[in-house]
């Protein structure tokens, strides 16, 4: 998949479920497809910006708990609303915000990136390889018979999500489980990777200047890591129609 009218045409078929609004009627996506990334090792770059993000969590938290934090509470609760357990399953910005007083991870450039996005506007961030993908994304509440491609005791599985479980998925399976909370092994970043899809995940109180900021300031990190780097967006919310841009 190259060049943006491709990009943009693949964000444009993917979807919401209704049932998935009728769960959280404040949910909001931003989705960036992007192609023409040069995949790297971190960089002094990339480690300024986790740097910046430890700083931002260390700030966050100095007066209250992770779980009382206000996006975060949110997905707690949104966890709660289709039967997870959000104390044992976490949505990936609690993880990551829970790492960062001992440092977050350092990985490669591009996975370095969008942590600390992630923690530094405190939204979840997903961030998965396009070339794995099997047609659009969509965000369904699953039956429980999707396959999950995953690990298991160190080895690939196949799991199933439970039946009313919010998951992104594609034509062949789940991609992500619970929302946000663990993506799967065939739509993995890689250290190769060149095109990638991210998925910002918002709920009140996130307003949708601070979620577009997030995107916006994605994007701009995404630019500098290739010449040649396209970026596609698309927003998605309860009642809107596709809106998007290279």
């Amino acid at each position: 998949m190259t060049g943006p009218r491709a990009l943009q045409e693949f964000l444009d078929c993917g979807t919401v479920d209704a049932d998935v609004f009728a769960l959280r009627p404040d949910y909001r996506a931003v989705l960036l497809a992007v192609d023409g990334i040069v995949p790297g090792p971190s960089t002094e770059r990339s480690e300024a910006l986790l740097v910046a993000a430890e700083a931002s969590a260390r700030r966050a938290l100095a007066d209250r708990s992770v779980e009382e934090l206000g996006h975060i509470a949110a997905w707690r609760s949104a966890y709660a609303s289709f039967g997870a357990r959000p104390q044992r399953t976490r949505n990936s910005l609690e993880a990551l915000m829970r790492r960062a007083a001992s440092g977050l991870p350092r990985i490669n450039r591009l996975t370095d990136l969008y942590n600390a996005i992630s923690v530094l506007h405190q939204v979840p961030l997903g961030g998965e390889d396009l070339a794995g993908y099997d047609g659009a994304p969509r965000l369904v509440r699953a039956v429980g018979t999707e396959p999950f491609d995953t690990v298991a005791g160190g080895a690939p599985a196949i799991d199933y999500p439970t039946a009313g479980e919010v998951v992104w998925c594609d034509d062949t399976g789940v991609t992500c489980r619970r929302w946000n909370w663990r993506q799967g092994r065939r739509t993995q970043l890689r250290e190769g990777t060149s095109s990638a899809l991210f998925i910002l995940d918002a709920l009140a109180p996130m307003s949708d200047m601070a979620l577009r900021a997030a995107a916006d300031d994605l994007a701009t990190q995404l630019l500098t890591l290739g010449s040649g780097v396209g970026i596609a967006t698309r927003v998605i919310a309860a009642g809107a129609t596709p809106s998007g841009g290279t």
